[in-house]
């Protein structure tokens, strides 16, 4: 977002750029949109380049390679120049004061002293290199913390193919991780858990996928909230597993052990304690009971236990949705759709007793309870049966394997 303000003080005129996240512009609080301006356009690309880059300038050759990219243009020279005009009178239309904004100086670009310009990027990192050098704890925290609070998203992410772009994308990615990492130590010496709740939730969104939430789930289990930490590693597994098929990290799963160890009920009775345990009712399930992996994988590990007693056969199978070709489905359009498909064919075809995830896009995991091979074979047709789509071009291939004890 970009902000042209006057300050009535001295009558400077200030232009505040923001480029974590999107790229847009405002005037005295008004957007600055021009009709039909595309993300990734010439006027875009300058104008990102120019601004960012306004203290130092850039230079001219490479301006034209970001401006211009791979397109075939005929003295990119003088094309620049009728850009940079067009782009001086578009910005007036807009409503910035009259003036020349970008000029060539001793073969460099640069955006006019006359109006100031102020980047949330460039701020951002100077805030950072600030708290590194402070000595009290406190400055260091709270520098920290201001700086967390600016990353609004990645730097510049509707452009993230150019390739300067993506350079600085990951440089400033890299010191959001950091500037997490060191605002959640200081907190953790304060005991602040509240405060360490809010700065987990807010790195969870402000970088997706990057296993932030495990700050949450500490501040739940220093203050108690042990039911609280279990729902968010179930949700959080579940949305990892769902939006991107994979699992949270080692530490998440290091917590929800820690979080068993420490969750006390001596004082509750009995039967209220099997009423917690027990799944809720649901008439409008059927079939296999359906879990996330890390429940998977300890229902798994606690039927090898079972198997050395009870001498029961226990087998496990993945089911994997795959072309007529027998290559596993990449389009995310076709997937989607089938992958929900195969879940409820499968639980529809196993028994009440059998364990079902899904382990990856277009994968299954089936854990059948004292059954034999043949058996198997039996669930896997049953499966194809439910699953039948009319379509040749879909189905599911099956790999099983007999599940030895392990003690």
């Amino acid at each position: 977002m970009i902000d042209i303000m006057r300050n009535d003080n001295n009558g400077e005129q200030i232009l505040k750029i923001r480029m974590f996240g999107t790229f847009s512009m405002n005037y005295n609080g008004k957007p600055l949109v021009m009709k039909r301006l595309r993300r990734n356009n010439q006027f875009t690309n300058l104008m990102q380049a120019v601004l960012y880059y306004s203290e130092k300038g850039v230079g001219r050759d490479w301006l034209e390679d970001v401006v211009f990219e791979d397109r075939d243009v005929e003295n990119r020279h003088n094309s620049l120049r009728v850009l940079i005009y067009k782009a001086i009178r578009k910005l007036r239309e807009l409503g910035l004061p009259e003036g020349k904004y970008i000029y060539l100086e001793n073969g460099l670009y640069r955006w006019t002293s006359e109006i100031r310009v102020e980047v949330d990027a460039i701020e951002f990192d100077r805030i950072y290199q600030r708290a590194k050098e402070a000595e009290d704890s406190g400055e260091k925290l709270d520098l920290y913390l201001q700086a967390c609070y600016m990353y609004q998203g990645e730097f510049l992410a509707d452009c993230a193919g150019v390739v300067w772009i993506g350079y600085e994308s990951k440089r400033y990615r890299m010191i959001f991780q950091d500037i997490v990492c060191q605002a959640a130590m200081l907190l953790r010496e304060r005991e602040e858990w509240m405060r360490l709740e809010k700065l987990g939730r807010f790195a969870a969104l402000a970088a997706p996928f990057s296993d932030w939430e495990e700050l949450i789930m500490e501040a739940y289990m220093e203050t108690g909230r042990f039911d609280d930490a279990r729902r968010l590693y179930e949700e959080t597994a579940d949305y990892y597993q769902r939006e991107q098929g994979i699992y949270p990290s080692v530490k998440m799963m290091q917590a929800i052990e820690r979080l068993g160890n420490q969750m006390m009920y001596s004082y509750e009775l009995l039967d209220t304690i099997q009423k917690k345990l027990m799944e809720e009712p649901d008439e409008t399930v059927m079939g296999g009971y359906y879990c996330t992996f890390p429940v998977f994988q300890g229902i798994y590990q606690a039927v090898t236990r079972i198997m050395e007693r009870g001498g029961q056969a226990v087998y496990l199978m993945l089911c994997t949705l795959v072309d007529g070709k027998g290559n596993p489905i990449q389009k995310e359009e076709r997937l989607e759709g089938f992958s929900e498909r195969l879940r409820e064919a499968i639980c529809r075809s196993v028994r009440h007793g059998d364990i079902v995830n899904q382990f990856g896009r277009g994968q299954y995991l089936v854990l059948l309870i004292n059954t034999t091979r043949e058996n198997c074979e039996v669930v896997q047709e049953r499966i194809n049966r439910n699953f039948n789509v009319g379509n040749q071009r879909v189905r599911v291939r099956y790999h099983v394997k007999c599940v030895e004890c392990e003690f």
